[in-house]
């Protein structure tokens, strides 16, 4: 067994490291966080220059290549400094190059893939029901109906994060209402937000605010034939694939904050004074340090294997619902403790340590809630389902 990446994966991470530190270090990220009303466009068009949104897409349709591993490694390394705002680049990985490339037709992959590649076009997830929240299938609510050379979609969706500034949605509805399960008569679009009949309105909340999030509106709006993707009514079953990546991608990110919290909380621990010493020389603060960097290995490892499983083509459904669980409760159990270490700082909007809480928080609740998670684990070892 051997635990080290490759050198052309070391290559890339370091590389990706020197980026950060130039182009996207932590105060620059407090400042676009603070702006919350205005989406951070110069941190799309940075990572359109740097070539970013192609790390995924093949060389083919104008991306960079690599796989899913490469795709993890740049997401750990922008969260470290980003946190939330590391989004800004795997929203679009997910609902853009990864939902084309694995289940878009060839003709929808040479359209749209390019355009993703060189940062031209930016891509929202459409897909909780205001009614339903993790159940999707349940609460499913938003409709298809089949007309002349496409579809009319009805409905509502929220939490679409950057759907207020988004090209295209990946909006999943009810396409088929004769059925007899919850995951049958589904179908996947791809939607401009250049229709009409498309209203979106945005949404106040805890973290991740410059991106946006937002409620999606959708009255009548007609989707032609030719922006459905894969085979209608069949969509739950081309979307677990990607909800396995979508998973080890908040793994990714989970484990960049968790590096972010680390380096800070040592940073403070080194210099901060009282009772006549720094106050890395206190037991209690050592205690803390030393469970941040516990969780830090315990989620590389995790992450690197349901990566690595992904990427050589095994099953990965279990394994990516265990990462999503430990890395999402580390994250946000670090970045409290990384709070306490700096104690008043820790709360005070000059440091990063608040920004990563707030961004991490979601983590446990999205995509998908951990006790969701932790009933499909349960599931995976042969215990009836719970709910």
């Amino acid at each position: 067994m051997d635990f080290n990446l490759p050198e052309e994966y070391r290559a890339f991470r370091d590389g990706v490291r020197r980026w950060v530190e130039a182009e996207a270090p932590k105060a620059w990220a407090r400042d676009l966080e603070k702006d919350e009303h205005n989406y951070p466009f110069a941190l799309w068009d940075k990572f359109s220059e740097a070539g970013f949104h192609g790390v995924g897409i093949s060389e083919e349709y104008d991306g960079q290549g690599g796989d899913v591993l490469m795709q993890m490694i740049l997401a750990r390394e922008l969260a470290r400094t980003l946190g939330g705002l590391a989004w800004i680049w795997g929203i679009t990985s997910f609902a853009g190059s990864k939902s084309i490339g694995i289940y878009g037709s060839e003709a929808q992959k040479k359209k749209y893939l390019p355009l993703i590649a060189t940062g031209k076009l930016r891509a929202a997830i459409s897909f909780t029901e205001p009614s339903g929240g993790t159940d999707l299938l349940g609460s499913m609510r938003t409709t298809a109906t089949r007309v002349d050379g496409g579809w009319r979609l009805n409905g509502e969706k929220i939490w679409s994060s950057s759907a207020h500034v988004a090209d295209y949605l990946l909006v999943i509805a009810r396409s088929n209402r004769n059925i007899t399960k919850n995951h049958q008569g589904l179908s996947l679009f791809w939607v401009s937000t250049k229709s009409p009949g498309i209203k979106v309105t945005s949404l106040a909340k805890l973290g991740m605010r410059s991106m946006g999030s937002c409620t999606v509106h959708f009255d009548d709006v007609f989707v032609p034939d030719e922006d459905v993707l894969g085979e209608p009514d069949k969509a739950w079953y081309m979307l677990l694939p990607t909800l396995n990546n979508e998973r080890i991608m908040v793994g990714a990110f989970c484990l960049g904050v968790i590096d972010g919290v680390l380096e800070d909380a040592l940073d403070y621990a080194k210099q901060r004074q009282a009772f006549g010493r720094t106050i890395g020389q206190f037991q209690a603060i050592q205690h803390y340090i030393a469970d941040i960097a516990t969780m830090q290995t315990s989620t590389e490892l995790m992450l690197h294997y349901c990566a690595w499983k992904q990427a050589s083509g095994q099953p990965v459904g279990t394994e990516a619902n265990m990462l999503k669980l430990i890395a999402s409760e580390n994250a946000n159990k670090a970045a409290d403790l990384g709070i306490q270490i700096l104690g008043g700082m820790g709360y005070s909007a000059e440091t990063d340590m608040q920004r990563y809480w707030r961004d991490s928080r979601l983590w446990r609740i999205g995509p998908i809630t951990n006790e969701m998670v932790r009933n499909g684990i349960a599931e995976s070892l042969g215990l009836p389902r719970s709910f």
